[in-house]
């Protein structure tokens, strides 16, 4: 996509947040686009003049690019026409995706959007001594605290419970209850499951799909989530699953103990 000039655009608006068809064709006719990058799971595509679209897949969506037939794909929510004859689509099955418009510096980060996010989770930046340090005064639960992005971001449910399963941590443990050494365990099990889980591919519960239509593998990998009643891995007692915030911790309360 880089160096493709984007001729029209539109949008049914149907997303989770969206951008009506005037605004949408008003702000990209005519732009260059320069980059594509990411920041947390939002995906950024640059235009030369450093403005730009702030997009999110949410749980279903996805960008297929293919030359234009003038015909909308099923569950096509939005699309771009491109200088070359291509239609850039954005479908999604279930409408949680978003986009946004940035009209100012992108990569500046000062769009509501991007401006509060936490730290990059496979970065440097994060590590044992930032997880200390950034959660000493918060009373939250572990697992909760990890999802949130305003503290580190792109870490979804499964691969929290996933990771604090790795470091034997409990997910209902107040996260300032956590010395260095746990928050050293559980930064380098983070990294280690959503390095798996990219290298699988990604994990399909019921209708995640990559953008050729096959399925993430990570799910033959996962030894807690989604196995509550089933014995654990490693000592054989039976996982257990509890609801924070409305979404589902499984634990092994051998492995996981409660200090």
């Amino acid at each position: 996509m880089r160096g493709q000039v984007i001729t029209g655009a539109a949008s049914c608006g149907r997303l989770r947040v969206d951008v009506d068809s005037v605004s949408l064709q008003g702000f990209c006719a005519g732009k260059c686009i320069s980059a594509v990058t990411r920041r947390a799971k939002y995906l950024l595509v640059v235009f030369t003049d450093r403005s730009g679209l702030i997009l999110h897949l949410g749980m279903t969506g996805s960008f297929v690019i293919t030359p234009d037939d003038g015909q909308a794909r099923p569950y096509e929510r939005a699309y771009f026409l491109l200088a070359d004859g291509r239609r850039w689509r954005f479908c999604d099955i279930r409408c949680f995706g978003s986009l946004q418009l940035c009209p100012g510096d992108i990569q500046s980060c000062t769009h509501p959007a991007l401006a509060d996010l936490g730290l990059e989770p496979l970065t440097g930046d994060f590590n044992g001594s930032s997880l200390h340090r950034l959660s000493r005064n918060s009373r939250t639960p572990v697992k909760t605290w990890l999802m949130d992005q305003h503290n580190v971001v792109g870490v979804g449910n499964i691969y929290a419970n996933e990771a604090l399963f790795q470091a034997g941590i409990n997910p209902a443990t107040p996260v300032r209850r956590l010395g260095l050494q746990r928050c050293r365990r559980l930064a380098a099990a983070v990294k280690t499951i959503l390095q798996a889980a990219i290298a699988a591919g990604g994990t399909t519960i019921s209708d995640y799909r990559d953008v050729d239509g096959s399925e993430g593998h990570f799910r033959t990998a996962l030894e807690v989530y989604g196995r509550a009643g089933e014995p654990c891995p490693r000592c054989g007692d039976s996982i257990e699953r509890l609801l924070q915030g409305g979404r589902a911790a499984f634990f092994c309360p051998r492995c996981q103990p409660r200090r």
